[in-house]
């Protein structure tokens, strides 16, 4: 009886291992489907063509368009966090036929032939540059309280960055107001821009141009809004008629002229690309970088 049982059992046992496996398989295999699924995003261009690119190879573009590939790894893989983060926030929460603008709308993206047109002989050697820092960053994004951020960014802070209220409509806790002194040694960190009078009330769509004294400034300084002839104006929107470089800024009228000197470059919410620069120099990490501009994120591998 003792040889039957055992004789079942050997003659059982290869098929208890090959259904054990079996199982295991089907396990996993929901997982490593799930892995190579391909994200891709859908640009869409100034003559409102789509087109649908892979995350990963999306990120090249950008990094490309947005950040001198001549800053430290450690800036860009920074850009390469907060873009990701970025795009990724959008693509949720659009509901338009497209996720982004290839403008500074969105993020700038410029494909494989623009970056060649721009780079020239160099181009190997920074498109090897760029895939480095997508590479070491590669599926990460920031959360807040586990959902993804709005991940904004700006080029050069005129001492701190703002509070998001105080630029856009909405407050977000991880966009919060931080020391970024380091911009002050950017170039063209200050700059002046003139307009006649007249240039300047038709440029803004008013009716009379007489008076004109600030309204409200933020808590670091910057603009918020401007009271011409009773009329009030954001900030935002003066920056964007005028295309001035910042709503921080000095203004000056003499012989019928106003001239605006700006401090800084961008809206100023977020992170400071020539701040990430220069914290980068001094030898902060990526992760470093990404704590110091968002408030109380974290750094996760989600994609």
């Amino acid at each position: 009886m003792k040889k039957i049982i055992l004789l079942v059992f050997l003659f059982c046992l290869p098929l208890v291992v090959a259904l054990l496996f079996k199982k295991e398989e089907e396990i996993k295999k929901p997982e490593e489907n799930k892995e190579k699924e391909e994200i891709t995003i859908k640009v869409m261009y100034e003559d409102n063509s789509i087109n649908e690119i892979n995350l990963e190879d999306y990120l090249i573009g950008v990094l490309g368009g947005e950040m001198p590939v001549s800053f430290p790894l450690e800036a860009l893989k920074a850009q390469a966090v907060a873009s990701r983060t970025y795009v990724l926030y959008q693509k949720e929460h659009n509901t338009k036929e497209y996720d982004v603008l290839n403008t500074t709308t969105n993020q700038v993206y410029k494909d494989q032939e623009q970056l060649k047109q721009v780079w020239n002989e160099n181009y190997d050697q920074n498109i090897a540059k760029i895939k480095q820092a997508i590479e070491q960053t590669k599926g990460e994004i920031m959360v807040y309280n586990d959902e993804i951020i709005d991940a904004l960014f700006f080029s050069t802070a005129p001492g701190y960055t703002e509070n998001s209220e105080d630029v856009f409509s909405s407050s977000m806790p991880y966009l919060r107001s931080v020391e970024s002194n380091w911009d002050k040694n950017a170039p063209n960190y200050e700059s002046t821009k003139s307009f006649s009078l007249e240039e300047f009330k038709n440029l803004l769509g008013l009716n009379s141009v007489s008076n004109i004294v600030v309204g409200e400034l933020s808590n670091t300084g910057r603009t918020k809004t401007l009271i011409i002839d009773n009329v009030t104006l954001k900030a935002n929107d003066i920056r964007n008629k005028l295309s001035l470089r910042s709503t921080y800024f000095d203004y000056d009228i003499k012989d019928n002229t106003i001239t605006f000197t700006t401090y800084g470059y961008g809206h100023g919410v977020g992170m400071s690309q020539y701040g990430a620069k220069y914290m980068a120099e001094e030898g902060y990490s990526y992760q470093e970088i990404l704590n110091h501009y968002y408030t109380d994120i974290k750094i996760i591998k989600s994609v």
